[in-house]
């Protein structure tokens, strides 16, 4: 044999040995598998292309090749298929006329190469990739809650973000502040680690690590997990988070609630704070005016001191001291001041006025305050402005201009900041009574409620001339209200009510008319009152001459008239009837001229 030939020999018994070695029978380079995606749980339907070249071919093998290692698992004679005992045993099916093997409820665990081979006419094969895919559940993201110095020497933990259950793994990416973080040596570190269920999946876990600084305690963190699907490419967002960043206090300050001019009564916060976390201790203290020393005053909180309601002694300079309990440093605020603005000491004089009827008098009304003030008068019983200032002329008094006038001393730039002094102005003269007379309807053997009501200076007294319980109530200094409770008796109704007011200057009377209830009793006027088991006469219209003692006249019973009239009315119509029953049965004979009389008699 020459060398040429032994050449030869040698290197096709190379290839051959190369073909055998790659297990592949044919030609030396098999062409790429045929790519087949499907997601977890769904159908795969793996298609033969050995049918399409060679029409129906009569014996076909299927394999699965894993680790590179084949195990028959379908058998085809004659169109007809045979699942081979195994883990695909209850899930192939031939479809689409035998050229096409559906594997259902497909896992992880099926990523693989599968194969079909044909061996009639000849032996051929075709393989197929499978690969599968699932979405990762939605990503937990858990921020670290014990928070992290700005002096930290590495970095630490930020959060920790988890992502269950997809296939392949998928990849994360984190965010601050809507940026992605990439690996930075002493500052950014990336940890991920991840977890092979028992079906198969994975379940992915990255640990963010970072030096933070003092700026980044509002910034907002998140991770994203990319995956893909037979459909495409996908990304998953966590929600952001936030991580506690601590940093050491620069600069103490003191904030007032409520904001702008304060007055007595308020509510008043007086609050310390720090640009430091976390925050330090606080101590407020206010300066004291006589010996300009700071004291400390009680907080109900930390940094917080609460005045309510707020005086005008709590006035004056504040300042906080806020002290780092890990550098044992304190830090003071700058002093600031606290104006409590307020009205006080309303004062009228005279204080107590005494005029007699016809004089003037004068009231001034005077006030301190932190702001300007503005007065005016009102008249108490009815709440009249007479006069803004803080001077109130009244002339030529009469008996009604007695009683209270009160001063109203504010502040215009201040709502709500003001404050009153009542006066009360008494009038010289005899009892002026409420009314002079009335009329009280009644019924016999009742209780009654009666009032008497008087009004004088120097203040009256007022008596009842009847024995029984009476009671008397100030209205003012100037003014008396008396009630008397008294039973309905026979020589109650004949002598009528009487009760007299008296001073040093004179006195008077009010005279109440007591009259039975009848069926037939008129509408009372407006100077009566009607009762049944109680009657209160109050007042109407006043009485404002000075009346003297007289004596009562017994008034004149018109129920007993009335009654005697409807008496009366009754016979004569009984006896006409009886008349005209007379006539009409013959027992009274008379002529024209009878009849004329009985007419006229009749007409009577």
């Amino acid at each position: 044999m020459g060398l040429p030939r032994l050449i030869c020999a040698f290197l096709l018994y190379a290839c051959c040995c190369c073909r055998r070695a790659a297990g592949v029978p044919g030609e030396a380079e098999q062409p790429a598998p045929e790519l087949v995606e499907v997601e977890v749980g769904s159908t795969a339907l793996l298609k033969c292309s050995l049918f399409q070249s060679q029409g129906n071919l009569s014996h076909v093998d299927w394999f699965s090749v894993h680790k590179e290692k084949r195990v028959l698992i379908f058998r085809v004679r004659q169109g007809q298929g045979q699942s081979e005992p195994g883990e695909y045993q209850h899930r192939l099916s031939l479809q689409d006329r035998g050229a096409t093997l559906a594997l259902t409820q497909v896992t992880p665990h099926d990523e693989r190469i599968f194969l079909c081979q044909g061996k009639r006419p000849r032996s051929q094969e075709h393989r197929i990739q499978l690969r599968v895919y699932k979405a990762p559940e939605e990503p937990n993201i858990q921020a670290n809650a014990l928070g992290i110095p700005v002096n930290s020497k590495e970095p630490s933990e930020v959060a920790t973000c988890v992502g269950r259950n997809g296939y392949p793994i998928p990849q994360v990416i984190w965010y601050k502040n809507g940026r992605p973080l990439k690996e930075e040596k002493n500052r950014v570190h990336i940890q991920s680690s991840q977890t092979v269920e028992s079906s198969g999946l994975y379940t992915l876990q990255s640990i963010l690590k970072a030096q933070l600084v003092k700026e980044d305690k509002d910034a907002q963190f998140y991770c994203e997990l990319n995956y893909r699907l037979p459909s495409g490419n996908h990304m998953k967002e966590s929600r952001e988070v936030t991580v506690p960043v601590f940093y050491p206090t620069e600069k103490v300050w003191l904030e007032v609630e409520p904001v702008g001019m304060l007055k007595e009564g308020d509510r008043v916060e007086i609050r310390c704070l720090a640009d430091g976390n976390p925050p330090p201790h606080f101590s407020i203290s206010k300066q004291n005016p006589s010996t300009r020393e700071a004291e400390e005053e009680t907080t109900v909180d930390n940094g917080v001191l609460v005045l309510e309601p707020a005086r005008k002694e709590h006035s004056g300079l504040y300042e906080c001291q806020g002290l780092d309990l890990d550098t044992m440093i304190s830090l003071p605020s700058e002093a600031q001041e606290l104006l409590v603005n307020y009205v006080s000491d309303v004062r009228v004089s005279p204080a107590d006025p005494e005029r007699q009827e016809g004089s003037s008098l004068t009231l001034t009304c005077e006030a301190e305050s932190s702001q300007a003030l503005e007065f005016q008068w009102l008249r108490e019983e009815t709440g009249q402005v007479l006069e803004r200032g803080s001077v109130l002329q009244l002339h030529d008094l009469k008996r009604e201009a007695g009683g209270g006038y009160r001063c109203v001393a504010s502040v215009p730039s201040i709502p709500g900041l003001n404050r009153t002094q009542l006066v009360n102005v008494a009038i010289f003269g005899p009892p002026w009574m409420a009314f002079k007379e009335r009329k009280v309807w009644v019924k016999e053997n009742t209780v009654l409620n009666l009032s008497c009501e008087a009004s004088g200076h120097p203040r009256p007294t007022i008596s009842w001339n009847v024995n029984s319980t009476a009671s008397e109530q100030d209205q003012d200094p100037q003014r008396v209200l008396s009630t008397l409770n008294v039973l309905v008796t026979p020589e109650l109704l004949k002598t009528g009510v009487e009760c007299t007011a008296s001073n040093d200057l004179g006195k008077n009377t009010s005279v109440l008319f007591l009259e039975l209830v009848t069926l037939t009793t008129l509408t009372p006027d407006s100077n009566t009152t009607t009762g049944l088991s109680t009657s209160t006469a109050s007042p109407h219209t006043r009485a404002n001459s000075t009346s003297t003692e007289r004596k009562l006249p017994e008034p004149e019973s018109q129920g007993v008239v009335i009654v005697a009239v409807i008496v009366c009315i009754l016979v004569l119509a009984v006896l006409g009837a009886v008349l005209y029953f007379l006539y009409k049965k013959g027992k009274l004979p008379c002529g024209r001229s009878g009849k004329q009389e009985m007419e006229r008699n009749t007409s009577i």
